[in-house]
C-alpha cells in the first residue's frame, strides 16, 4: 500500500480524491453524493477557507486502486480564537481495513505534528462551520443537506486507532403533527410578554440582512464548544451560494426595537434532489435536479442563536414555532434540527418539550499528538 499526497490544483489528482466515495458507497441505500464541483472549489488553495488555514490531502492506493483518503488541516483562525494547538482531519473515507485506516491517520497526524499541533480532532471537513462529526447512531436514514453519512464500521476503525470521544452532536426530528395547540398558545403568550419580535427575512435587503446575521452569529456562538468565527469573506461567499439554495421564508430575525438580537435559518433538504444526480451537474442532471427539487418535503433547521443578554427568555421557542408553522404552510412535512451539542441542555430540553425525537447522533473524536 502506498500513501500519496495529492495536488488539489491538478484536475486529475483532485478528481481521484473526490470520486473515491462514489465507488465506496455504490451499494449504499442512504449516502448522498455532494456536488463535486462545490467540493472541488472548497479544496482549492485560493478558497476563502484557506485564507486562514493550510492543509494537505492524501490518498491510499493498493494495486492501483484507491482504498482510502484523508485531509489534514491547521485552521489558524480556530487556534487563535480558542487558544489551542488543534489540527483537524476530514474528508476521510476508507474501506473496511484497519491497516488502511491506520496508515491514513498516521500520515494526517504526522503532517499536523510537523505544523506544531498537539491534538488531532475530527472528522471535520474542515471545521464546525462545515460538515463535521461521525455518524454513530441513526444509520437507517439518509443525511440531511450539509450533514455527513458514513458506514457503521468507521466507528471501529477510528476507536481502534486510539481516538477518544470529544463531543456528541444531536439531530432531532419533528413532523407536522408535533405542533400541538399547547405549543401554539405558548408561542402567542411569549410574543405578548417579550419586548422582542420575530420577523421574516427581508428579501429586498438580502446583503444587509446577511451582514446582520454574520454579526449575530459571531456573537451568539462565541462561547460554544468548538466554535470558530466566520470571516466576512467566508460568510459572504456562503451567503452567495445560499441565495439560490435557501427558502428565505424560513429565515427569521428577532429584534428588540431596531436591534437584531437573534436569527434562525432553515434549508429545504436539497439532498432529496441531489440524490438523483450523483454529484455531477450535467445538462440532464440539471433537468432532474429542477424536477426533484419540487418534490422536497422536509427541511433542516441548521442555525439558530440569540446573543448573550437575550438568552433564556424563550426566543428559541418562538423561532421553532415560526419556522415549523411556516414550513407546514409551505407544504413541508418534517424538519430536522441539527446539530445540537450534547451539552446544550437548554436547547435539548426545548426540543424534547416540543415533541421532537432524537434520532441521530454524530461524534467528534480527539487524538493526542504529543505525550501528555
Amino acid at each position: 500500500m502506498v500513501i500519496e499526497q495529492i495536488d488539489p490544483t491538478r484536475s486529475r489528482d483532485i478528481n481521484v480524491f473526490l470520486k473515491f466515495p462514489l465507488k465506496l458507497y455504490r451499494n449504499s441505500l442512504y449516502w448522498v453524493c455532494p456536488l463535486l464541483s462545490d467540493q472541488k472549489k472548497f479544496l482549492q488553495p485560493d478558497s476563502s477557507f484557506f485564507e486562514h488555514a493550510e492543509g494537505a490531502l492524501f490518498v491510499a492506493r493498493e494495486s492501483d486502486q484507491i482504498v482510502g483518503r484523508i485531509g489534514a488541516v491547521v485552521n489558524r483562525r480556530y487556534n487563535e480564537f480558542q487558544q489551542e494547538k488543534m489540527g483537524f482531519f476530514g474528508f476521510w473515507e476508507c474501506v473496511d481495513d484497519q491497516d488502511v485506516a491506520n496508515r491514513l491517520f498516521d500520515i494526517a497526524s504526522d503532517y499536523l505534528r510537523s505544523q506544531g499541533m498537539e491534538v488531532m480532532r475530527g472528522p471535520a471537513s474542515f471545521s464546525t462551520n462545515e460538515e463535521c462529526g461521525l455518524l454513530v447512531e441513526g444509520f437507517d436514514f439518509s443525511p440531511m443537506i450539509l450533514m455527513p453519512y458514513n458506514p457503521e464500521y468507521y466507528i471501529r476503525l477510528i476507536e481502534n486507532y486510539g481516538f477518544k470521544k470529544a463531543m456528541d452532536l444531536y439531530a432531532y426530528r419533528l413532523d407536522e403533527k408535533s405542533i400541538s395547540d399547547r405549543v401554539e398558545r405558548g408561542a402567542r403568550l411569549l410574543e405578548k410578554r417579550l419586548s422582542v419580535t420575530v420577523r421574516p427575512f427581508r428579501k429586498k435587503e438580502y446583503w444587509k440582512e446577511a451582514e446582520r446575521i454574520l454579526e449575530m452569529y459571531n456573537s451568539a456562538w462565541s462561547k460554544n464548544w468548538g466554535f470558530v468565527p466566520w470571516t466576512e469573506h467566508e460568510f459572504m461567499h456562503l451567503a452567495k451560494s445560499m441565495k439560490s439554495m435557501a427558502d428565505l421564508d424560513l429565515v427569521f430575525i428577532a429584534e428588540d426595537g431596531n436591534r437584531p438580537v437573534g436569527f434562525s435559518l432553515a434549508l429545504p433538504d436539497a439532498n432529496m434532489a441531489l440524490n438523483h444526480i450523483k454529484g455531477r451537474l450535467t445538462p440532464w442532471a440539471l433537468v432532474k435536479l429542477l424536477y426533484y427539487s419540487r418534490k422536497i418535503n422536509q427541511i433542516r433547521i441548521l442555525i439558530m442563536g440569540v446573543i448573550g443578554e437575550y438568552r433564556n427568555r424563550g426566543i428559541d421557542n418562538l423561532f421553532h414555532y415560526h419556522m415549523i408553522k411556516t414550513g407546514i404552510q409551505k407544504g413541508y412535512k418534517s424538519a430536522e434540527m441539527s446539530w445540537v451539542l450534547e451539552t446544550n441542555v437548554e436547547m435539548n430540553h426545548v426540543l424534547e418539550k416540543m415533541g421532537a425525537t432524537l434520532y441521530k447522533k454524530y461524534r467528534l473524536y480527539d487524538y493526542p499528538l504529543v505525550d501528555l
